[in-house]
């Protein structure tokens, strides 16, 4: 055992104390509530401040119970347990934290020869904060490589992009702050997303792309990628324009590769630059994990790389944000390790079959007329049968009353007229769940049919999602 001695003189130096150890003032807290709008003047004991905190969080909904959310909202114990190892990593900083940014890089890897790049290799991908960052970055490629190919006419001339009047209204924001012309095709009778001809036509010299939506939020139906490639390939043999396919893949994208194996939507369509999707959708992570891939560098250009050091050589990358934590890409490689194809197939299977089973019992209770049934995306629309009583928002403002938030909302152009009810079935709705549903929105029936008439005023202050 080691022999230690005494200092040679009397050291003077104090410890330094974290100012949460301090001992806060346990009457000060009896005494006088802590202000809700300004720093309070003194500290509280921890237990108070999470007891504060905890008690007022007691009012939001059950996320469990949220059938609007696409999000996550239940993960096994062991990735809980990772990302609060990882919660603290800085994911922008790649040379310190060298592992994670290889999980990031094999979760690129992973997705790319699950969406068929033709070279893996080449393919060139990034995690982002979920798929609207995702969305961004990939709408920004297209811009720059339509500036680059009309270097004499830009900026004189003004860049669109065509996609669906149902597209996530990040396309929006992307088209607003990117300066943009965002060239909407309209819903017309029952179909609710975009026409592949219908989006052709929109295109012309100052089209950056066209943008598909692998699982359309409104109702949960796939828009017809291969349809619109061959569309834009009959487009270029007419006019000679190359008009390039972004598929937001938020959800589908990781529902359609596992269920939908025949279903040609990806890299296999040459049309095809780039594919995004949310990791905290049904790539079974909590929020907020995103992912952007590119089918080669001539389709993501040069100068929208940055650089960074790492390891000593050189790292390129592709954000908008800058500090965010390593968790989520942590918990989306844990995700993909400890799934598998197979484990991803059966999770999303099990979903698929949930949402065709509900979407069956609320068709038979009479009321109700689908839209859709669950057998795209585990996601289905519908609303009221004519001659009712009530509307959509009436049901959804009483089942909120037994603790579902079930969203109900407008249609857009060209079908403002109607009005829906949408059910999002995530991995942990079971069926228990589905029929504890369907029970509490049966026993409501009889009520909502005693009613004089619809007691909605306004609908679009009604309207309880907004996309």
């Amino acid at each position: 055992m080691a022999l230690h001695k005494g200092p040679e003189k009397r050291e003077e130096r104090l410890m330094s104390v974290n100012p949460f150890y301090g001992e806060a003032n346990p009457v000060g807290g009896m005494t006088e509530a802590p202000p809700t709008h300004r720093l309070p003047d003194t500290p509280l004991p921890p237990s108070t401040a999470y007891q504060l905190v905890h008690d007022e969080l007691m009012l939001d909904g059950n996320s469990r119970l949220n059938l609007a959310t696409f999000v996550t909202t239940w993960m096994e114990p062991q990735a809980g347990v990772l990302m609060g190892e990882c919660r603290d990593k800085n994911m922008i900083d790649k040379d310190e934290y060298p592992r994670t940014a290889e999980l990031e890089r094999r979760c690129v890897a992973m997705l790319a020869d699950l969406w068929n790049a033709p070279d893996p290799s080449a393919t060139v991908g990034c995690s982002t904060t979920g798929s609207s960052e995702a969305c961004m970055l990939a709408g920004m490629a297209l811009k720059r490589r339509w500036a680059q190919r009309n270097a004499d006419r830009y900026p004189g001339a003004r860049p669109n992009l065509v996609m669906g009047v149902n597209v996530q209204v990040c396309w929006e924001k992307f088209c607003n702050f990117w300066e943009v012309e965002a060239r909407l095709v309209p819903m017309e009778g029952d179909r609710y997303h975009l026409d592949p001809e219908a989006a052709a036509e929109l295109c012309d010299e100052n089209t950056i792309g066209v943008v598909g939506i692998l699982g359309s939020t409104f109702d949960g139906s796939y828009e017809p990628i291969a349809e619109l490639c061959a569309a834009l390939d009959a487009l270029q043999e007419r006019t000679g324009l190359d008009v390039p396919v972004h598929v937001d893949g938020a959800s589908g994208a990781m529902i359609a590769p596992f269920l939908d194996e025949d279903l040609v939507w990806d890299f296999r369509l040459p049309r095809v630059a780039s594919i995004n999707t949310s990791g905290h959708k049904y790539g079974l992570v909590y929020p907020g994990v995103g992912w952007a891939l590119w089918r080669d560098k001539e389709a993501l250009p040069e100068e929208l790389v940055f650089r960074v050091n790492y390891l000593g050589g050189d790292m390129p990358t592709f954000a908008l944000n800058f500090s965010r934590p390593g968790a989520q890409v942590v918990a989306q490689y844990y995700s993909f390790l400890r799934l598998g194809r197979e484990g991803y197939r059966a999770v999303q299977q099990a979903t698929r079959d949930v949402a065709r089973s509900l979407a069956g019992k609320i068709e038979a209770l009479g009321d109700f007329r689908l839209l859709t049934r669950g057998d795209e995306l585990p996601v289905f629309a519908f609303t009221t049968q004519g001659g009712l009583p009530y509307d959509v928002f009436d049901v959804s403002r009483r089942m909120r009353e037994h603790g579902w938030l079930l969203p109900a909302y407008t249609f857009p152009p060209n079908r403002e007229d109607l009005a829906v009810l949408r059910v999002v079935c995530r991995n942990g709705f079971s069926h228990d769940l589905a029929d504890l549903f369907v029970d509490d929105l049966a026993r409501l029936l009889p009520e909502l049919r005693l009613q004089p008439h619809p007691l909605t005023k306004d609908r679009d202050a009604a309207t309880s999602f907004h996309h």
